[in-house]
């Protein structure tokens, strides 16, 4: 299993994937699917379900904003984590 963080643009999910690896996590950049990202313009950065925690206190830690925190269910599609 694994969680989407989507980002605004891809500098910005550059810079949260950079700032992850930094930080021993591995991350992968890739655009956010249509469902979760109407106007196609934003970028997300894919993490393992066992490295989401750390992840976002890596993120906060270092004052990367993003958007949102999806994970695909396979019954309902994406949907938004709350936080």
């Amino acid at each position: 299993m694994y969680y989407l963080i989507m980002c605004r643009s891809l500098t910005y999910g550059q810079r949260v994937a950079n700032g992850l690896e930094r930080a021993g996590i591995p991350a992968r950049i890739l655009r956010s699917p249509a469902e979760i990202s109407p106007s196609g313009c934003s970028y997300s950065v894919k993490v393992a379900a066992r490295n989401l925690s750390r992840a976002l206190t890596v993120l906060n830690r270092l004052r990367l904003p993003y958007l949102g925190v999806y994970v695909n269910s396979p019954d309902y599609g994406y949907q938004e984590v709350t936080l």
